[in-house]
């Protein structure tokens, strides 16, 4: 029975991961090295958007690893409407240049990060594992230089965001994990999943680099 128990809880455990690219060597490759980590499983591989948006509804990942250029549509563009109608599935852009411009767009639509197609094994996996988490994955680096790139507004007071609220999402914007903003506030990680969970929701955001982008379009957030 206890070991029955036991492959239960690993099986809820288990991070599943969609992947949508094109470039079918990369994509099996991908799923691969993410099959090979025992908490980590791949539910299907997508060559177009349509055959993956279709993929999402019939498998409900928990990760999408998503390809920005497909033969069929622009994957950044398909990140809103994809979170509107799978709103628990966490998107991980794949990146081959990074330029900014999509990196920006990919945040304002409400990816939880990028991965790089030429990140090694332990990235790949540690990206997955971060946004199965709801962390951002993305560099304090690359945030940096992104932030004040987003659409910036000067209208305050639309959400009412606690005090609290708000200072968590200034650590957020300074690239700390739920488990660094823990330790600089003192407080549990349960206790900052649930801060960040609360303004999320009051944002209408879908990961912590949407509540970001949002908060600064909304006046919430100081300069970075």
């Amino acid at each position: 029975m206890d070991q029955a128990n036991s492959a239960s809880e690993q099986d809820l455990a288990t991070v599943r991961i969609l992947i949508i690219d094109d470039h079918e060597i990369l994509a099996a490759s991908l799923a691969h090295v993410l099959d090979a980590e025992p908490d980590l499983e791949t539910v299907g591989i997508a060559g177009s958007l349509e055959r993956g948006l279709a993929l999402v509804a019939e498998t409900e990942p928990d990760v999408l690893l998503l390809d920005h250029r497909l033969p069929d549509g622009d994957g950044v563009e398909a990140i809103g409407g994809l979170r509107a109608n799978h709103p628990a599935v966490q998107v991980v852009v794949l990146t081959a240049s990074g330029g900014d411009k999509v990196l920006v767009s990919a945040i304002e639509n409400g990816a939880a990060g990028f991965v790089s197609k030429t990140s090694g094994v332990a990235d790949v996996t540690s990206a997955v594992r971060a946004a199965a988490a709801g962390e951002a994955v993305i560099s304090p680096e690359m945030l940096a230089r992104l932030l004040p790139r987003l659409r910036r507004g000067q209208v305050q007071g639309r959400h009412s965001l606690t005090t609290r609220e708000r200072e968590v999402l200034d650590l957020v914007a300074e690239g700390l994990t739920n488990a660094a903003i823990a330790d600089r506030l003192v407080v549990s990680v349960h206790t900052v999943r649930n801060h960040i969970a609360n303004l999320s929701t009051k944002l209408g955001a879908h990961s912590k680099l949407e509540a970001l982008s949002i908060a600064l379009r909304e006046g919430l957030l100081s300069d970075p």
